[in-house]
């Protein structure tokens, strides 16, 4: 009876120890569209499944790849509008950071920031965790590439590469095999595409992905289709 009733509150623990709502939440994770992250030697890559939801829908309005600033970006896998949130969120943080400082704000000050956010939301009343996970690319205070990953009970990881979403035991166990430390950015989204194709649902085309990239420019950049479309050739 006990765990029935912590399976529908936010701040009771089970029996076992866990928040049932967060075992919820992590499940839309999994459910969600495999993105996936590659930290290069001078730079990094995100990339996402990008299912629509009809053949009539406008791919040209379904975005999932998003830039925080200048020189942060982000990709979740899950539920698609508390991504929403968390990216207005997080640009509203990184804008009162270069208000304050005069500077663009570190990658790994933006990462903690949202956990922060997201792990309060584990502990609230009238609120639940958010239902999805979130992977970002940057540059840290030292100015190296990082990748980020912050879950909804608000832990966060940096990763050399990582996976979430549905297929991302298959994805990991595949970056697993082929990552090198010393990759450039150009093999990594090569990595990056064919990583994707493992287990992908029907033909990969530059309308049911997206990638974005930041560079040795330290800035983020989401690639255009026409761009997509030249990596896919070639890895064909």
């Amino acid at each position: 009876m006990a765990d029935t009733a912590s399976s529908f509150s936010l701040t009771v623990f089970s029996s076992s120890g866990k928040l049932n709502q967060l075992e919820y939440a992590l499940k839309a994770v999994n459910a969600g569209a495999t993105s996936l992250g590659i930290r290069a030697k001078n730079g990094c890559v995100i990339a996402t499944e990008k299912r629509l939801p009809s053949a009539l829908a406008d791919d040209a309005t379904i975005r999932k790849v998003e830039s925080v600033t200048e020189g942060i970006g982000m990709v979740y896998a899950g539920m698609g509008p508390d991504y929403r949130l968390l990216v207005q969120k997080a640009r509203k943080v990184a804008q009162t950071y270069y208000q304050t400082f005069r500077e663009p704000m570190p990658l790994a000050q933006l990462v903690r920031e949202l956990a922060t956010v997201m792990q309060e939301f584990t502990q609230s009343g009238g609120v639940r965790p958010f239902g999805c996970s979130l992977l970002l690319v940057g540059y840290d205070a030292e100015e190296e590439p990082q990748l980020a990953q912050v879950d909804p009970s608000g832990s966060f990881f940096f990763w050399k590469a990582s996976a979430i979403g549905k297929n991302m035991v298959n994805a990991k166990t595949f970056l697993e095999k082929r990552y090198q430390d010393d990759v450039e950015l150009e093999d990594a989204v090569h990595m990056a595409v064919l990583t994707l194709k493992e287990g992908f649902e029907g033909k990969i085309t530059e309308r049911n992905i997206e990638i974005g990239i930041v560079g040795p420019d330290r800035r983020f950049v989401a690639l255009r289709p026409a761009a997509i479309r030249d990596y896919l050739g070639e890895v064909e």
